[in-house]
C-alpha cells in the first residue's frame, strides 16, 4: 500500500483538475499527433512518430501518478489543528533575529510548497524548527550550509 499523501483541499482540487486536462485534452491531441505521423509512411524512420510515442509514454505515466496521489491523498482538516501553536496550514509571521527582518509563511504539504506565494513545506528545516512554537517563542534553526538562525514567533494565522 502506497503511503499518504498530507493535501490540503486546494492542493487535491489541482491535482484532479491536472488530471482532467491530461486525460480529457492532452491524451486525444497526442493520440491525433501519432495517427498523423503514421498516416506519413515507414515508422521505422519516422522521428516524428518516435517523438509523439515518447511524449505519450511520459505522459500515461504521470496520469498513474497523479491517480496515486488522489487515492492515497488525504485532506488535512484545519479545524482539528491546534490554533494555539504553529502547525501546518499555519500563516506565522515571524521576525528574523539574526538579521532584523519581519516574514511571513505558510506552512504547507511538500507538494503545495510555493515560495514566491510564501507558502513553504513542513519538511523544510525553517518549518521544523518553527513547528509547535506559540507566540512569542524563539526558534533557533540550523542551516544546511552550517550557519543558524533565530526566529521569533510574533503571529500565527489560520
Amino acid at each position: 500500500m502506497a503511503k499518504a499523501q498530507y493535501v490540503t483541499g486546494e492542493g487535491l482540487k489541482k491535482l484532479r483538475e491536472e488530471l482532467e486536462q491530461l486525460e480529457t485534452l492532452e491524451r486525444p491531441k497526442i493520440s491525433r499527433q501519432i495517427a498523423e505521423a503514421r498516416d506519413k509512411g515507414d515508422l521505422s524512420e519516422n522521428a516524428e512518430y518516435d517523438a509523439a510515442k515518447e511524449a505519450q509514454g511520459l505522459m500515461e505515466m504521470r496520469i498513474a501518478r497523479l491517480k496515486e496521489k488522489i487515492i492515497n491523498a488525504r485532506v488535512i482538516d484545519s479545524s482539528q489543528v491546534d490554533h494555539s501553536k504553529v502547525s501546518i496550514l499555519s500563516t506565522v509571521q515571524i521576525k528574523n533575529i539574526t538579521h532584523g527582518l519581519d516574514q511571513s509563511y505558510t506552512l504547507v504539504p511538500e507538494s503545495e510548497a510555493d515560495l514566491k506565494a510564501g507558502k513553504i513545506s513542513v519538511n523544510t528545516p525553517i518549518a521544523q524548527g518553527l513547528l509547535g512554537k506559540k507566540i512569542g517563542e524563539t526558534a533557533r534553526i540550523a542551516l544546511p550550509n552550517g550557519n543558524e538562525l533565530d526566529l521569533e514567533v510574533l503571529k500565527i494565522d489560520f
